[in-house]
């Protein structure tokens, strides 16, 4: 019975698999196609012709500057927010001090402020400051916007750390700043791993506050630079296929190589003692 049981479980596993990598699958096929072929043949069937020219015909474009442009607002983002999240985290939950409650708190409540109600003042703000149309803007949002359900993450982890160690680490010696960076920040690396891959696909795939505050081209995201390309190859299907295949591609690696750590970092900030 345990034997059928488990086949039963791997069949319903590998049929939603199945139905998980599907649409990957076509998209990639979508974007070896020309035109002709999108509209004129099977959505199902493989290409007559692999068309890898798409992808050399849209990267001779901007897609080359949108790319870099995501890359470099994503790591920068995720280091500040990671950082900044975990001296948080430090000095709530590690520390004494009276208004500690208070001020997570306030860090929780913007867990709580929708994005679009926060559009028109931050424009108002980076309108003030001449940030509009600067990558700093952007980098500030994400950071900001991050940081509540970062700590969030952080929090239970803390938790459970054990106050001993770092009682010994002061006994011998060790100052508040060293105690964080070199015991407390390789002990979390695991729940870590997780703020980051979670950090980094919200950043990948943010629209709204870069097409709100960037109107440079030179400054575009991926996801954003994507409108142009649109009504660029308005006819050639193929070419906004591959646009869409490049910006999904780092998401996939990253999710390949943090798969692991990202159930051991929930797991470890679920479980106590």
């Amino acid at each position: 019975m345990n034997r059928i049981g488990y086949l039963i479980l791997y069949f319903c596993l590998g049929v939603v698999g199945v139905f998980q990598i599907f649409p990957l699958v076509w998209l990639v096929l979508f974007s070896l196609k020309d035109t002709r072929e999108i509209f004129g043949g099977s959505p199902l069937a493989l290409p007559q012709e692999l068309k890898w020219e798409n992808y050399i015909k849209v990267w001779q474009g901007d897609i080359g500057v949108y790319f870099f442009n995501s890359v470099w607002y994503t790591v920068v983002a995720i280091f500040l927010t990671v950082l900044l999240a975990s001296m948080a985290t430090f000095a709530i939950t590690r520390m004494r001090w009276k208004l500690s409650s208070l001020v997570l708190g306030l860090f929780m409540v913007g867990l709580m402020i929708p994005i679009h109600s926060a559009l028109i003042p931050l424009f108002k703000m980076f309108l003030t400051v001449n940030l509009i149309d600067n990558p700093f803007s952007i980098i500030i949002t994400y950071t900001a916007y991050n940081l509540p359900i970062t700590m969030m993450i952080l929090l239970g982890f803390y938790y459970t750390l054990p106050r001993e160690i770092e009682e010994a680490a002061i006994i011998d010696g060790c100052s508040i700043n060293r105690l964080f960076f070199r015991i407390i920040i390789p002990m979390t690396i695991p729940v870590m791993s997780t703020t980051v891959i979670i950090n980094m696909i919200y950043n990948w795939n943010e629209f709204v506050f870069v097409n709100t505050f960037i109107s440079s081209d030179k400054y575009k995201t991926l996801t954003v630079g994507i409108q142009n390309f649109v009504g660029q190859y308005m006819t050639d299907w193929g070419a906004i296929g591959a646009t869409l295949v490049i910006s999904i591609v780092p998401i996939l690696i990253a999710f390949f190589f943090f798969s692991n750590k990202i159930v051991e970092g929930i797991s470890a900030s679920a479980v106590k003692g």
